[in-house]
Parts: structure tokens; sequence; C-alpha cells
């Protein structure tokens, strides 16, 4: 969330911020509790940054994003050789917090055997790498967040008890927001101030009603719905003064806590005439009228549900409702399930910012396939190496990244297929220190941390600015965190630079808290590609085509229409349209059918990672390639 703690509690709450004050100082592990959106790592970056560690890093990781085969990994970092794609030794998030804190955020997501492992580490407070016999000490407060019942889990055997009562040394219950009326004034006021000056427009301010509406509303979605209501009020305002209407809140207010109301009632009701558990009969019957509701469409229960495809396959085949998948030796099928008689799926992995994001908020493929019994399935993705996973995964059949994702995935089995690119923008590329920084040329970073998404595009922008300088990867020491910005004062405490691409770049070059080193001119081409599952290319060539038209007429309207396309992304990301408009004049949108030239650049790529130990196995890069003619629409 964007705002500080400060900026969250409001200055009648002088016992719960006396609460936090006394427990900041020590390093007592916190337990923090509350529903979603309620502001927990705000809680947590506030006893960070009032105890001795605030100059030190405060990182964060979701439990329930990490996957179980490298959940381990990610934690407790691994040897070299370790297992398949251990190319060199990694830290994991303990050994990058040293000396910080680390937020085990919903802790209640993590296995079993995760749990033992870090039962052990909150005892010896000593991690031990995958891979590795040898214990290393590791000085680590740790904080923990949660929004699901932990005594519950206990109870149904899913959470240790041993693990709770040693994250439970303190803890921080955070009451949801329909419980701190008096609060809301105060938090509407600052996130309203916080993006009208982001977006250039301070002079915004709520009506008298506005106001009464948010203090009404019973905020189910908590503190981050609070924010998100204000931000899409600021972007869509045309007047200095929001009114109520602007602020999209369902009418009449009333109807969300009846709703609730109710089904309290009903679960209520429910429990007290049922002596044994009803878990399951009331996750089947939710399941069952998900599906039902979604007309069978799997993916689209899933989301409803906010559940994975495969979580919701288990359901379904409990049920009856599906047939089980046959399992082959791998564990994985070999091709995807054919769709009901009729209607065909395209599923798309999409980044927000570029053509796929254009498409997607001008709706012309739903458009294209409105009468074709095609269902266009948009999943969003924070950067490559996730939507790549998924491509691997059979979660989506399409996706864009840039140069350096394909390779990676190649190199572990993946069935992708190059179909398409956009021309080299390197320039949309670049490493950044913070803009009073003492480091002013490349050979400076030697022993500096430096952020990077793992497996991103801008890996070999770095090993290319690194190479300049005589440096290696192992003359820096590289912390994996996903693109971000703006930053926290406990971002810029965790690291010394950052490789950031467009439009979050453009975005800082705009607000020049932070400066340029080294950008991808004369460095890397940064190509967009755009990838198919090779199943798509043999069911659906007819959709694959369609989707590559719509795409050049994507392209076109963007590098025509700049100002009107960064408009549209700006209501989508929440960026400034100044920044948008930038970061699209940088590169050229036009999509290319791929020829050997780009094949070529892509291949000595790929070497080069090989060579150095980064890629598991050598590549054909022109193996992974399909050829299409330019397509136009008609």
């Amino acid at each position: 969330m964007s705002s500080s703690v400060a900026d969250l509690i409001d200055p009648a709450s002088v016992a719960f911020k006396d609460v936090l004050d006394r427990l900041a100082p020590g390093d007592a592990t916190v337990l923090i509790t509350g529903e979603t959106g309620t502001g927990k790592e705000v809680v947590a970056r506030y006893l960070h940054q009032h105890s001795p560690r605030r100059d030190r890093p405060f990182l964060a990781v979701n439990c329930g994003a990490l996957t179980e085969s490298l959940a381990e990994s990610e934690l407790f970092g691994h040897e070299k050789g370790a297992f398949t794609g251990a190319t060199s030794q990694q830290p994991g998030w303990f050994e990058a917090a040293e000396g910080g804190t680390l937020l085990l955020d919903e802790i209640g997501e993590l296995s079993l055997p995760l749990q033992v492992k870090l039962l052990r580490v909150l005892q010896e407070r000593e991690i031990t790498r995958v891979g590795s016999h040898r214990a290393v000490s590791v000085d680590v407060r740790v904080i923990a967040a949660t929004h699901v019942n932990l005594t519950g889990a206990i109870r149904e055997k899913r959470f240790r008890e041993d693990l709770y009562y040693r994250l439970n040394v303190a803890e921080v219950t955070l009451p949801p927001l329909r419980q701190r009326s008096q609060d809301i004034p105060l938090l509407a006021n600052h996130f309203l101030t916080l993006y009208a000056r982001r977006l250039g427009r301070p002079q915004l301010r709520l009506s008298e009603e506005a106001m009464a509406a948010l203090v009404a509303w019973r905020w189910p979605g908590n503190i981050r719905e609070l924010e998100n209501t204000l931000h899409n009020a600021v972007l869509l305002s045309q007047q200095t003064l929001i009114t109520a209407d602007q602020l999209r809140l369902s009418s009449p207010v009333e109807a969300l806590p009846q709703a609730e109301n109710s089904l309290d009632r009903f679960l209520r009701q429910h429990l007290q005439q049922h002596s044994g558990p009803v878990y399951q009969e009331v996750m089947d019957a939710l399941v069952r009228h998900a599906f039902e509701q979604c007309q069978h469409n799997q993916l689209q229960t899933a989301a409803l549900l906010g559940i994975s495809r495969n979580t919701l396959r288990t359901h379904l085949g409990h049920l009856g409702l599906i047939k089980p998948r046959r399992s082959l030796p791998t564990g994985r099928s070999s091709a995807r399930e054919a769709a009901p008689a009729g209607e065909r799926e395209l599923r798309i992995g999409y980044q927000k910012f570029g053509n796929l994001g254009i498409l997607k908020a001008r709706q012309t493929l739903e458009t294209l396939f409105m009468h074709q019994g095609v269902s266009v399935l948009w999943c969003e993705f924070p950067a490559g190496p996730q939507l790549l996973h998924a491509l691997d995964n059979h979660e989506i059949d399409f996706g864009t990244t840039g140069e350096v994702p394909p390779l990676f995935a190649q190199a572990n089995h993946s069935p992708l297929r190059y179909v398409a690119y956009e021309p080299a923008a390197p320039q949309s590329v670049a490493l950044l220190v913070a803009a009073d920084s003492a480091i002013q040329t490349i050979a400076d970073l030697k022993g500096k941390r430096i952020a990077v998404n793992k497996g991103s595009n801008v890996h070999y922008l770095l090993l290319q600015i690194l190479d300049e300088a005589g440096l290696s990867l192992d003359d820096v020491r590289i912390v994996y965190a996903p693109p971000k910005y703006p930053l926290t004062p406990s971002d810029r405490h965790a690291v010394d630079a950052w490789m950031m691409w467009d439009p979050l770049l453009s975005e800082a070059e705009r607000e020049r808290d932070l400066r340029v080193i080294a950008s991808g001119t004369g460095r890397v081409n940064n190509h967009q590609f755009y990838l198919a599952h090779r199943d798509l290319i043999a069911r659906s060539d007819d959709l694959l085509q369609t989707l590559l038209g719509a795409l050049e007429q994507t392209g076109r309207y963007i590098d025509t229409r700049r100002d009107e396309a960064a408009a549209l992304l700006s209501a989508e990301l929440g960026l400034s349209h100044a920044s948008l408009a930038h970061a699209l004049t940088r590169r050229s949108h036009q999509t290319r059918r791929m020829d050997l030239a780009i094949v070529r650049q892509q291949q000595a790529i790929a070497d080069r990672f090989f060579a150095l130990g980064l890629l598991p196995r050598a590549i054909n890069v022109r193996d992974a390639v399909t050829v299409y003619t330019s397509v136009e629409l008609v």
C-alpha cells in the first residue's frame, strides 16, 4: 500500500500507536492479523522504521505466491548445482534481509514441511541453503502477517501449533475499516492528496456528499479498497470537485452490509444445526454454484472463486462434475482438454503497458470474436518470467515479453513458439540509482546491491553494463525483487541500484528522485516478442492469426495516436499521462513477423547466457520459431 503508518492511524487512536511504539524497538517476533486490505504491511514497515534496524533492509515476501517447488530455495537460498537450473549460489530472503526485518506475509499459506523448517530458523537463528549441510547464522527480525484464522487452521491440521506460538510472541490485530469510520476522512484525504499530486492535479477535493458516502460505505476491501476508490476518482474526475457519483460506489450504500449480515446469519444457523464438520459441505456448495454461474467455464469459475484452475479441477472431480484428468508419466497433461462443443477459449497473458494492454482496454478482440463462440480470457502478470511460467504450465495460450525470459523458458523445455516481435527499444531499459547516491560510474557498482527481477529482460543489460567496467555478477550483490516504483525508504535501504524498464522507468525519470547510470542504448536491442503455446498453433491457428492481425492494427493505432493511447493506459496503470506518453514514444509498436536476423540476435544472447552458466543447457532458438506472414484485418 502507498501510505505511511502515520497517515493510516487516526490521531485519536493513541492506544494502538502506543502498542506499536512499545513493540518497535525490540527484536520480538510479531504476528499481525486482520482482514485483507487493512494495512498489515504498512504496520510492519512502521515497526521496522521505528526500530534500531531502520537503516538495514526491510523485505516482504508473500508466502502465498511462493511455488511449492521453489519456496525453500526462495526463503533460504540454494547452492550451485542443488537442482536443475541452479547454476550459481543464491542467497534467499533471510540472507537478503540480514540485519533488518523480514515480513512473511500470508504466513498461513506455507506448506507444512516449510513450516517445520521455518520453526527451526526462528529457534536457532540460522538457515541452511538447499543443497548444503552448513548452517549460516542470520540476524533478522521476523514479522508475520495473515488474514486467516490460524487457530482454526491448527484445528484443521493445516498449521503447526508450535510455529504459531513461536510467531505469536506479540500480536497486533488490525480492525476492519468498517469498525473505524472515524478514520475514513483522514485516509480519504491522504489518498486524494497522494494521487492528485502524482497526476499533477493538486486542486482536487471531495464534496461533502462524497465524504458522507465514503463514511457510510462498509468497505469489504478495507483500506486497499478505499485507496483504489480514490485513485479511480482522481483518474476519472473532469472537475476539481469530486462528487459522490464519481466514487462509483454501489447504490444503495446499505446493500452490502445487508448481504453480509444475511450470509453471516445463514452460516451461523447452519453451524448451530449441525453437530459435525460442515467445511466440506459449504465448499462443495460454493464450487458447484460458482461452476453453474459461470456456465461450466473452468477459468472463469476459478477467477470468481479466487483459486487456481488446478485447485478448482480437484473440487470438480470430487463432485463428479468433470472426469479426472488422466495422469501421465510427467504429471502433466500432454494437451489442453477440449472446450465444450461450440465454445473455444483464447487465454492471453499480458502486462498492462504495450500493445496487449491497449488491445484489452479497447476490447478489440472481444468485438472480433463476438459471433464466433470464442471467449477471450485475460490474465495479468507483473513481468515476463511469471508470464512464461504460466505459459509453460498451460495456464495461458499467448503472451508477450522481452528478450531474456524466453531463453530461460526454452532451456527448461517450455513448449513456447516465437510468432512475432516489435522493433528494438534499447532506451526503454536502464539501471538507476538514487539522485543523491555516491555512485557515479559503472565501476562504482562493485560490491553494491542491485535489484533485478529474476530471469527478466534486464538481466542481459546488467551483464553488458558490468562487462563494460570489467565486472561480473560475482562482483555485485544481486537482490531478486519484482519491479516497483515509487520506492519506499525501506526499498532505498535494501539496495543501491535498480534495473528498471518502461513505463516505470519513464515515471522515475520524470519524478527525478532516481538517476540513470546506464541505459540499454548501445548495449542491448530490447526487442519485444509475442509467444504462443505450440498447442494453440496446432489447434487454433485461425485464432492466432486473428490475434496477430489485431496486434498489427493496435500497433498502428499507438504509433499514430500516442496521446490517446497514453490516456487509456493512464486509467489502467495509475501512472501519469506524461510518463506514459514518453514511454510510448521510445519504441515502435509495429508488430512484425519473425525473421532470420532477429533469430540470430536472440541466439547470440542465449549463447552468452549459456557460456556464463546461467542457462542449464544450450538451446537452438530457431527450433522455437513459427513464421507468419503479415495479417490484415478486414
